[in-house]
């Protein structure tokens, strides 16, 4: 049989990507990057110039279908491969990122009495302006004793698609009317592939709460929150629910024709970015960490019963490897902090230097910062400039930088924000392996570890773990493109299963990271005093940072 071929497409934050893969033995062929036009929506709207409140993130579905438009039919040109051997489509999207549809499955922005209205558009998953209505969530499932609360660690996020909802019923009740259904952007876009619209099981269970077995919570929960909302579930967010790897449908001749394809491609149901990724790195078995590093980062780990852990972003059965329990943990910003601290941050001289040097800003400091032994700068601090997404859940705490001098270098403090990220990583494995689900190997994923060596070295130092490193700089399209291979099934080519697409085409360095012993001595005692903070500022010792960020947002 001649080699057969899958397309994984990954919408990120700010771009999507489409990657050809080689099913035989995950080569990979071809990419190509589109940036998403309209990028990140957060201080006002396109065209209206509507202005944006507080922590609110948006996105333009459009530039969605532009990553269609322009990356599939780039990759099919550069690799020259005839289409006719392309079996499989699949995609992974950030999650939940919340998108308003009337009943032909138009999104409520593209309508041009209702694009000047915030709530109309796409809610990108770090969107936060929901916070008030998941604060709520939580205090009322808590006190009613629901049974879905600890298989989320105890909170649910701002971030998902309830919070999100009730936000719109309570700011834009006549635009939540005017809503058919709210769905997952990327369930969303497999619809515009396919004709069919299809909820997939990783974003229900991680970002809707539906769980395999009990569906969603019931009735007269979501009536205790809202009487407008008792009927959500059976309304707004109906759907089937189907699980990963399945096929959602066949590429429509309209979109074959404008992604360069052939119509009939068998098309996986959608999947979440970070997810998509754990079987690219070959685990489809328990006690194997996955960290997909980016901008954020998500924690993947696989189980075989369901325990409760403080914090966890949730326990979906079937939710990343069917088969498996998937638990979810989170940090809200990694990449993002060592952005912030290079765009805003640095002095002049230190991006003239680096300019001079012919590198990046980031690549100056991180060589500096590897000259420094742990602990040697004196520096502490919380990697929470966007939040605390796990274990803490609190999207209201904001990030702390200890010890600096009047000699503090801007090396020293980039060191330390690394290091800070690497102890919030640390919280989270020592939760999870505290409550019975064990982690013993550790895989990282994404921008990250391809490119920062001294990241990857403090992260084995502050965990003491080995760390394997993907192969593929692309592991969430990669498992997308997997995903799209067994949805078209070994009699097209492709696999009947996750497991045995992961056998042949899943890849890691041969090259680890190993924890160096006199390191990991110093950074036991650094993680006991980020404890210290973590707890302080976190668990109630003080409110300062909510005071101030309460400050910042009152009328002056």
């Amino acid at each position: 049989m001649a080699i057969q071929y899958a397309i994984g497409i990954d919408y990120g934050t700010e771009s999507g990507r489409a990657l050809l893969v080689n099913l035989s033995n995950g080569e990979e062929v071809a990419t190509h990057v589109t940036p998403y036009p309209h990028g990140v929506i957060d201080e006002e709207l396109p065209e209206s110039g509507v202005k944006l409140e507080y922590d609110w993130a948006l996105q333009h579905p459009a530039d969605y279908i532009e990553v269609l438009k322009r990356s599939v039919p780039a990759v099919m040109k550069e690799s020259g491969i005839d289409p006719a051997e392309v079996i499989g489509i699949g995609i992974d999207f950030t999650a939940c990122t919340m998108l308003p549809i009337d009943e032909t499955g138009t999104p409520l922005c593209f309508k041009p009495e209702l694009r000047e209205l915030p709530h109309s558009w796409p809610k990108l998953w770090k969107h936060h302006a929901a916070q008030d209505e998941a604060n709520l969530i939580n205090e009322i499932a808590y006190e009613r004793g629901e049974a879905f609360l600890p298989r989320y660690g105890g909170k649910i996020s701002s971030e998902w698609m309830l919070a999100k909802v009730w936000q719109v019923l309570n700011e834009a009740p006549d635009l939540y009317n005017r809503t058919d259904r709210f769905v997952e952007a990327g369930d969303w876009i497999i619809a515009q592939m396919t004709g069919s619209l299809i909820r997939n099981s990783c974003a229900a269970g991680y970002k809707s709460m539906w769980h395999k077995r009990d569906g969603y919570p019931g009735k007269d929960f979501f009536g205790a929150l809202d009487p407008r909302l008792t009927n959500l579930t059976e309304t707004k967010l109906r759907g089937e629910v189907l699980p990963l790897g399945t096929k959602a449908g066949e590429l429509t001749a309209g979109m074959a024709e404008l992604m360069g394809l052939r119509p009939g491609i068998a098309v996986a149901v959608g999947n979440v970015d970070a997810h998509a990724a754990v079987p690219a790195v070959g685990v489809t078995a328990p006690g194997k960490l996955v960290m997909a590093m980016g901008t954020s980062i998500c924690h993947m780990l696989l189980g075989t019963e369901e325990k409760l852990v403080e914090g966890m972003c949730g326990v979906v059965e079937d939710g990343i490897i069917p088969g498996f329990l998937g638990y979810e943990a989170g940090q809200t910003a990694v990449g993002d902090i060592f952005a912030w601290y290079v765009e805003q941050a640095v002095p002049a001289y230190v991006t003239e230097a680096a300019r001079a040097e012919g590198v990046s800003v980031h690549e100056w400091l991180e060589k500096r910062a590897a000259a420094y032994r742990p602990g040697q700068s004196g520096l502490l601090a919380l990697d929470w400039w966007n939040g605390n997404r796990s274990v803490l859940v609190d999207t209201n705490l904001t990030g702390l930088i200890l010890g600096c001098t009047l000699l503090t270098k801007p090396e020293e403090i980039y060191r330390a924000l690394l290091e800070a990220t690497a102890f919030g990583t640390r919280k989270i494995i020592d939760t999870f392996h505290s409550s019975g689900v064990e982690v013993n190997e550790l895989y990282a994923c994404g921008g990250l570890p391809q490119r920062n060596r001294l990241l990857m070295q403090i992260y084995a130092d502050v965990t003491n773990r080995e760390i394997k490193i993907a192969a593929s700089t692309q592991t969430p399209a990669l498992g997308a493109a997997m995903f799209g291979a067994v949805a078209a099934g070994s009699a097209q080519g492709g696999y009947d299963s996750i497991v045995e697409a992961a056998g042949k085409m899943a890849r890691v360095r041969e090259e680890t990271f190993q924890p160096i012993p006199e390191n990991v001595a110093v950074y036991e005692k650094l993680y006991e005093e980020y404890s210290r903070l973590h707890d302080y500022f976190g668990r109630g010792g003080s409110d300062v940072m909510k005071r101030l960020k309460a400050i910042k947002e009152s009328p002056q």
